[in-house]
């Protein structure tokens, strides 16, 4: 899924409101009785999944980078 298909209003939102928007939708499917009615829904959650996960990635890269960062720092006092 491309970035641009992304809902803007989602991007600037943390982790955690993604992931619980998330479920809420898992909740909402899980309580569906007729499919047909969930494809916009589960298309929302896919979106979704993509955002928290590029914000985790974005979230890895920066804590990697500080680890990285301190261990440097601690290497160069020895």
């Amino acid at each position: 899924m491309k970035d641009k298909n992304l809902p803007h209003d989602n991007i600037s939102s943390s982790l955690e409101e993604l992931t619980d928007q998330a479920n809420q939708i898992i909740e909402s499917l899980e309580n569906e009785k007729d499919l047909n009615n969930s494809i916009e829904s589960y298309q929302q959650l896919l979106k979704l999944n993509k955002i928290i996960e590029k914000e985790f990635n974005k979230n890895f890269k920066s804590i990697s980078d500080e680890t990285n960062k301190k261990v440097r720092e601690i290497i160069k006092k020895k």
